[in-house]
């Protein structure tokens, strides 16, 4: 089950669990498209990885059970250890691999 972390780990931007916003990599890293784009260029400053948009967890428990009110989103905020320029440098030295190749 994702965690729906709650913000981003760079700018730390509210990121509540129905943004379409929201981008992880495949360790839950949490991070806003702009970040992503603009500071991070495709690539997860903690694992090397690629981002995709984070799934939007379903507002009214269509099954018996599931939906946020029962699975609710993470309010543990991360922050990323990384400077922005740590981010940066570590992004330009891997952008030119595509993700499936890192």
């Amino acid at each position: 089950m994702l965690e729906l972390r709650p913000n981003c780990e760079s700018c730390d931007k509210d990121l509540p669990p129905n943004s379409v916003e929201a981008m992880i990599c495949t360790y839950e890293c949490t991070f806003c498209k702009s970040c992503v784009e603009e500071i991070l260029s495709n690539v997860c400053p903690n694992c090397g990885g690629g981002f995709c948009p984070r799934p939007v967890r379903p507002q009214v428990a269509r099954r018996q059970g599931v939906g946020i009110q029962f699975q609710p989103a993470s309010q543990k905020r991360v922050l990323s250890r990384y400077s922005k320029e740590e981010m940066r440098d570590f992004a330009a030295s891997l952008k030119a691999l595509a993700p499936e190749t890192r």
